[in-house]
């Protein structure tokens, strides 16, 4: 049975909640609230009680009792506590002022080690120097001192052809028919230097691990916390998270040589180029897109009324969107290329995300925005220092690691230094590493390429999130794994290799010449 809201008496009110104006001059010991005396006839009826007055000089002796506890236990031990809190923090500083030394001397130590292990390295270095100069200056000794015999040798025989009798012209041609012998090349020693250009991981477990422990700690102590653990066998917290965050893929095995599969002239002059799930390929140049089926036979053509920049394909919509030099960025609805946003300065790349955010390269900067133009994020420094990336010129995401791969040609007019690489980024844009094209001496090259300056001018991530670079100067197609530390060259040919594209089935078209020569459709999983 409901029953309806009792009034509550507020504090210091002298008045009957029930019986308006009445006093309150009876206290109920049922109930234990203060009642009126019309109170007695009707609510509390038969309930026992007593005069309020009687009530109060025990709660007077109740209050004298808090005052003395309060006073004498409470305040004491309270002010005890305020006085130990300047010993913690006379403590806390010494603790971490003990850590910070530590971590000071370590890193010295470390410093020196670094500083001898380079001193070291150096000495073997200016070592092998020396020993080969030795070598070289004494063969360049022995062949000075033979040049200057066998010219002596035939002003002799010169002489003997102007002047010389039947017994000189007879002995000299005895002597030069003795054997020449010309010094040996001597062999040099040789070394070659592998620098890591993933040292942080190394680093942080030289220095030391951190362990914090406690409660309390904000979001930004836990990242940092996980930032300075750094376990190869046990994986941080940081890293499981974002392990689980991963698209479980079914691995698949590397053919030991890479098989070409089709190979056709195009038809078109191609610059991009982005397969579709149904072995067709949109390809860009100029004003023009042009769709492919994988024999080259042109199923379709766009023309837009700028010059397109680049495109991307959508991976959950698959439809293909593009950037032009107008500062569009564009999708192609119903045949036509309609824009959606613009850019403040110039679109250079495009890439659409799993999670259909756009990704946009600048120069000096690469920035990702909503379909609807919104800025989320951007690599564009605060400060005056030189911007993550310089020249963008193609952008990739990985559909395993959500990482963002992209090619950055450092234009000096951009405030590069004109050495082109890779930046790979994590989802928050943050570098995790830089690929500059080296290829270990494990790595087998043909004779005509190699040793040129990389030039990377195509750039894909397949479906197992190795990444895919077109180096167009060197004329390898080379694939990185995830953390950028394992490489192999897929494919090495005779001109030089553009634009990339992974299909279904990971098969990679590659654009071979410029900028209209051939595709080749190239397989390097087995199926």
């Amino acid at each position: 049975m409901a029953t309806a809201n009792i009034p509550v008496r507020t504090e210091g009110q002298t008045t009957c909640n029930h019986h308006k104006g009445r006093q309150l001059d009876m206290y109920c010991e049922k109930c234990q609230e203060l009642i009126c005396l019309k109170c007695i006839s009707t609510i509390h009826k038969a309930h026992p009680m007593c005069e309020l007055s009687e009530v109060t000089s025990q709660k007077k002796q109740d209050i004298r009792n808090f005052i003395d506890r309060t006073e004498q236990n409470d305040l004491v031990q309270i002010g005890k506590y305020i006085t130990s809190t300047d010993t913690l923090l006379k403590d806390n500083d010494k603790i971490f002022d003990k850590l910070s030394h530590q971590v000071k001397i370590q890193t010295e130590k470390l410093k020196q080690d670094l500083d001898n292990l380079r001193e070291e390295t150096l000495s073997l270095y200016q070592k092998l120097k020396d020993d080969n100069i030795k070598l070289i200056q004494k063969y360049k000794q022995e062949l000075e001192s033979l040049n200057k015999q066998l010219k002596h040798q035939i002003q002799k025989c010169k002489k003997t052809l102007q002047q010389g009798s039947h017994i000189q012209i007879y002995d000299t041609k005895c002597e030069i028919d003795s054997e020449i012998h010309i010094p040996v090349k001597p062999i040099l020693d040789t070394v070659s230097f592998n620098p890591n250009n993933t040292p942080k991981g190394h680093l942080v477990q030289a220095l030391g691990k951190v362990t914090i422990s406690g409660q309390g700690h904000t979001s930004t102590d836990q990242k940092r916390s996980v930032l300075l653990s750094y376990d190869q066998q046990q994986p941080s917290s940081q890293q499981q998270s974002e392990d689980k965050g991963k698209k479980a893929v079914a691995r698949k095995t590397l053919l030991t040589e890479t098989k070409v599969v089709e190979e056709w002239r195009s038809p078109c002059y191609i610059t991009s180029i982005c397969p579709t799930t149904d072995d067709q390929a949109w390809t860009r140049y100029s004003k023009t897109l042009t769709l492919l089926d994988r024999k080259g036979t042109v199923i379709q053509k766009v023309t837009h009324k700028a010059v397109i920049t680049d495109i991307s394909l959508s991976p959950t919509t698959h439809r293909l969107w593009a950037c032009d030099d107008q500062n569009n960025v564009l999708e192609l609805v119903s045949g036509q290329l309609t824009q959606q946003f613009t850019t403040k300065t110039y679109p250079k790349c495009i890439c659409i995300t799993a999670k259909n955010y756009v990704i946009v390269g600048m120069s000096g900067n690469v920035s990702k925005y909503t379909t609807q133009g919104q800025m989320v994020l951007t690599t564009m420094a605060a400060g005056t220092g030189k911007p993550l990336v310089c020249s963008p010129y193609r952008i990739t995401e990985c559909p395993v690691t959500n990482n963002v791969a992209v090619i950055d040609h450092s234009n000096k007019d951009d405030g590069g230094d004109g050495n082109k690489h890779v930046v790979v980024m994590d989802t928050d844009f943050q570098q995790l590493f830089v690929y500059r094209g080296d290829i270990p001496s494990t790595c087998k090259q043909s004779p005509q390429t190699g040793g040129k300056p990389f030039y990377p001018w195509g750039i894909v991530y397949d479906s197992q999130g190795s990444l895919i670079i077109g180096d167009g100067n060197n004329k390898n197609v080379v694939l990185l794994s995830k953390d950028g530390r394992g490489l192999r060259i897929l494919h090495t040919d005779r001109d030089r290799v553009g634009a990339v594209g992974v299909g279904r089935d990971d098969l990679l078209w590659v654009r071979i010449g410029y900028p209209k020569y051939c595709v080749k459709m190239l397989q390097y999983y087995k199926m």
